[in-house]
């Protein structure tokens, strides 16, 4: 003991606490807004695909054009999945009058909640 505080030797290395810092400048700190919207009839689909390009998350209603025009509903739904599977985003339907768009950096888990480990 007398020789290291002569000799100026150094604790072990196990016994240094090391600090890393870490930046964060990388990751995303955007809020994901949800957007709750009417698919009243085929001119509404231009909207819908321009909140879903900004990045939000839409829960879309479809119950009056499903009511009012079947073939219409079809050919909505058809162009909002092909959006959003050109920007890898998902859709899904949920119940049968509505469905949910998300953008590429939001996923909808489809498989079944994991039991809970108590």
């Amino acid at each position: 003991m007398v020789f290291e505080s002569i000799f100026g030797r150094e604790e072990p290395a196990e016994n240094k606490e090391e600090f890393i810092e870490i930046t964060t400048e990388g990751e995303d700190k955007r809020r994901v807004n949800i957007r709750i919207e009417n698919l009243g009839d085929y001119r509404d689909v231009e909207g819908v695909q321009r909140l879903l390009r900004e990045g939000n998350i839409v829960f879309l209603r479809i119950k009056k054009l499903k009511e009012r025009d079947l073939g219409e509903l079809k050919r909505s739904v058809e162009r909002l999945r092909r959006t959003s599977v050109a920007m890898n985003g998902d859709i899904i339907g949920v119940d049968e009058d509505y469905l949910i768009l998300t953008p590429p950096n939001a996923k909808i888990h489809r498989g079944e909640l994991e039991p809970k480990v108590e």
